[in-house]
């Protein structure tokens, strides 16, 4: 949890310097008078100012805003900055579009005219708005004519003010606080994604970590923060914030599919889910890089391609509440602020309601909410499967234990000892006493299994009452048993096991009629670290003198030592030669 601890510092510094570094809009720049047009128009390319002069031909009301035509018109009429200082900036919306044509028209007929470029304009920190500068507007202006031609978003006019001020907004933008703050709010799951990867190595954390990274780029580009510290072209900033939505958005389709528990989804929606976050990427994304070409459609496009996320995502949480998803509350909790705020750019996008820019807070700050939501999510998330991993790791160690263990005497039984027998070799291990109680049928056929079983763990606790970590002891099946030793005088200490076993019998299991003996046979191997033998023939050896040692009188212990040689040893007439 050291990391964690270290990520939460991080984060907290990350936030504390945007808010200290970041500069706040000033009083005075709420103060700056600013003029919405009075009408709007559609138009082909080849309308001119002077056609356009004339009122009739004007939307003078907030309905019938399009760009999908060559050309679309601004009016802005003298009245409304009578007595006032004239303006001389001209501010709106990024987005892309071909050029920008002011007119200023005065009472007399004379015209002036400005035409610039995407390249002219100049971003401002004050969200997501570019500047361009005004022709000369005198007392005698009556009328200023605002042509875009090739414009890529109804926002770009719906939002456009002219203002007094050729450096400050018109009216109150994003404040590059809140802005900061929310950017710092994204820091710390993101931090979080990835110490949480490191240990969960869980696809979910991916996807969210993208679905973050895409939310802060967003968040940079369409807020106008990054605006405060570096110029970027308009051009790329009109693309960077569509786009960066589009892949958040397929993000979090995908991510939903592989947060939500098995069985919240049905095969069906799971695999709708999928293709939604894909086809959210790729279309949205490609009308978001508002070419040339696609300038007749591609706004409109841009927000109906994002129908279909809504309405899948919405669906598919929907379902997973109703199978009872735990994870599928904390989405629906943290998604639906941010499912509606974009529902609202949604329908501002497509001219269908027009608001001001300031409704733009409302999702930024939904964006924000939601990763923090979904980040206590995945630590929730991330202690069940923690959880459920320690619980299968503890049933793995019991099935381990019953695979390896014998059931009745605690002691490795036979499967374990074979996987393990070159290792244990190889660690010096080098004597094999193989142990048989004598006479154990008998037993069982006096006093039941019962107490045969009482002797046999009696037995199991005399081979390892020492608790010499150089002996192990094992339970091949029946009354036979191994151990294994190392280090010095193992013969010795083999005979000591066996001699404690009737003494320890007789001990715990009262009423025998006769002691019960064990006979052992025991195979000793010079360095153990260059054998070839396996463990059946170390069993094979023993046995047999195992048996040899019941053949004698039982009771007793038969011993053999082998020797490895490296070479082969020489012939008889060799060595008479040498010696002669």
């Amino acid at each position: 949890m050291a990391l964690c601890r270290l990520l939460v510092r991080v984060a907290s510094a990350i936030l504390v310097l945007a808010l200290l570094v970041s500069r706040p809009v000033a009083a005075e720049d709420h103060a700056v008078p600013s003029y919405a047009p009075a009408c709007h128009a559609a138009t082909d390319a080849a309308r001119t100012a002077a056609q356009m002069r004339a009122r009739a031909a004007w939307v003078c009301d907030n309905a019938g805003w399009r760009s999908t035509t060559p050309a679309a018109w601004l009016r802005f009429e003298a009245s409304a900055w009578a007595g006032a200082e004239p303006p001389r900036a001209f501010f709106t919306r990024i987005s892309r579009f071909e050029s920008i044509t002011f007119t200023a028209i005065d009472t007399g007929g004379t015209a002036r005219t400005a035409t610039y470029t995407e390249a002219d304009a100049r971003p401002i920190a004050a969200g997501p708005v570019f500047r361009l500068p005004l022709p000369k507007i005198t007392p005698d202006t009556a009328l200023l004519l605002v042509r875009i031609a090739g414009p890529h978003s109804v926002p770009l006019l719906t939002e456009a003010r002219i203002a007094t001020n050729p450096v400050l907004a018109a009216e109150p933008r994003i404040d590059i606080v809140l802005l900061a703050f929310v950017m710092g709010m994204l820091v710390l799951p993101l931090l979080f994604d990835i110490s949480f990867f490191l240990v969960l190595r869980e696809r979910f954390v991916l996807m969210h970590a993208g679905m973050v990274a895409a939310m802060m780029v967003y968040i940079l580009a369409a807020g106008g923060l990054v605006s405060a510290y570096v110029t970027l072209p308009v051009r790329l900033l009109a693309v960077i914030g569509p786009l960066s939505y589009a892949l958040g958005a397929g993000l979090s389709a995908l991510f939903l599919v592989s947060f939500l528990e098995r069985g919240a989804q049905s095969p069906a929606m799971r695999r709708l889910t999928i293709a939604t976050g894909w086809t959210t990427m790729l279309l949205p994304g490609f009308c978001a890089l508002q070419l040339d070409a696609t300038q007749a459609f591609d706004d409109a496009a841009y927000f109906v391609t994002f129908l279909p996320c809504i309405i899948v995502i919405s669906a598919a949480v929907f379902e997973a509440l109703l199978r009872g998803s735990r994870s599928a509350r904390y989405i629906a909790a943290a998604w639906a602020p941010i499912i509606i705020a974009s529902v609202e750019r949604l329908l501002r996008g497509l001219g269908l309601h027009v608001g001001p820019a300031s409704y733009d807070e409302l999702l930024y700050i939904a964006v924000g909410i939601e990763v923090v939501v979904i980040s206590l999510a995945i630590a929730d998330r991330f202690l069940a499967i923690r959880r459920e991993r320690d619980a299968a790791l503890t049933e793995a160690k019991m099935l381990e234990q019953i695979s390896t263990r014998d059931s009745l005497t605690g002691l490795m039984n036979r499967r374990a000892i074979e996987a393990r027998f070159d290792a244990l070799l190889a660690q010096g291990f080098d004597t094999f006493a193989l142990v048989d109680l004598d006479r154990f049928k008998a037993i069982n056929d006096r006093h039941g299994h019962q107490v045969g079983d009482a002797a046999l763990v009696a037995c199991a606790a005399a081979l390892r009452a020492n608790g010499d970590p150089d002996a192990m002891a094992v339970r091949l099946g029946g009354e036979e048993f191994v151990v294994l030793l190392r280090g010095p005088r193992t013969l010795e200490r083999a005979e000591a096991l066996r001699q404690a076993i009737p003494m320890r019998i007789a001990q715990e299991v009262p009423g025998l009629e006769l002691p019960v003996t064990a006979s052992m046979g025991v195979v000793m191997l010079a360095d153990p670290a260059r054998h070839r033998m396996t463990f059946h023939a170390f069993y094979a050896r023993a046995d047999a003198l195992m048996y040899e040692a019941k053949a004698a009188g039982r009771n007793r212990m038969n011993y053999e030592r082998l020797t490895m040689f490296t070479a082969a040893p020489e012939s008889r007439a060799a060595g008479e030669e040498r010696v002669a």
